[in-house]
C-alpha cells in the first residue's frame, strides 16, 4: 500500500482519499460513485479474480465508464498484482515512500 499511496498523491490525489486507502478503509475514501465501483472492482480482482462476473463490468459501465478504461483497469491491477508477487517472492521491504512525502502533520 506504501507504494500505491504515494503514486496517488503524486497525481494529485485528496490526502483525504490518499490516507483511507493507505489504511485499507475504502469505505471511508470521500470518492465519487464512479471511483467507488471502480475501487470495489480493483478490489474484487484484486482478491477473487475468478468471481468476477459480466455483471461486475456492467456496473462500471453504468458508471460511465467505458470497455477502453475497463480493460486498461484490469490490465493495470493484473500488472501491480505480478509485481506485488514479484517482491513479496523476494522479500522485498517497502521503500517508505509514503512517509517520505506525507502531507500529514
Amino acid at each position: 500500500m506504501d507504494s500505491h499511496a504515494y503514486f496517488l498523491r503524486v497525481q494529485g490525489a485528496n490526502e483525504e482519499i490518499v490516507q483511507a486507502l493507505a489504511r485499507g478503509e475504502l469505505a471511508a475514501a470521500p470518492v465519487t460513485a464512479a471511483e467507488r465501483a471502480l475501487l470495489e472492482f480493483t478490489e474484487l480482482v484484486t482478491r477473487e479474480a475468478h468471481r468476477t462476473r459480466r455483471t461486475d463490468t456492467d456496473k462500471l459501465r453504468a458508471e460511465g465508464w467505458s470497455d477502453d478504461q475497463i480493460a486498461e483497469a484490469v490490465y493495470i491491477i493484473a500488472m501491480f498484482a505480478f509485481f506485488n508477487r514479484v517482491a513479496d517472492a523476494f522479500g522485498i521491504e517497502p521503500m517508505g515512500y509514503l512517509a517520505a512525502n506525507s502531507m500529514s502533520p
